[in-house]
């Protein structure tokens, strides 16, 4: 059986697992999350050998290059063969903004809890 040149880029989604579903696939090119060489893509816009597939997830953005082409669902192994992964890795913790949290049921902020707040932020106003 030959491999076929081209495949749908919501089934390839899908097959090589970054998406759960394949309608949630479909639904990622619908919403404008899936880019194919850097254009947007249709769900059935063919993909290639060699193509760049970029998928925005809810907390992240995967970059990979199709290395091969499934149309049907592959076991885990498999589809790490079929996706080379040029995502570049998180940045580390230092680098990564503290989040301020006050603690749960501590109502609101006053207005000096709130100055220091926003200067925090790097928000402050010109006084």
């Amino acid at each position: 059986m030959d491999a076929p040149s081209s495949t749908r880029v919501d089934s390839w989604i899908w097959a090589v697992r970054l998406s759960k579903t394949r309608s949630a696939a479909t639904a990622a090119c619908r919403a404008g999350h899936v880019h194919v060489n850097g254009e947007r893509a249709k769900a059935a816009q063919p993909v290639h050998i060699g193509d760049e597939v970029r998928l925005r997830n809810t907390d992240l953005e995967r970059t990979v290059r199709v290395a091969r082409l499934v149309a049907k669902r592959v076991g885990a192994v498999v589809a790490a063969e079929c996706v080379i992964d040029l995502t570049p890795p998180p940045p580390p913790k230092e680098e990564v903004a503290a989040t301020i949290r006050r603690d749960r049921g501590a109502g609101r902020p006053t207005k000096r809890e709130r100055r220091d707040l926003e200067r925090l932020r790097g928000r402050d106003s010109p006084e």
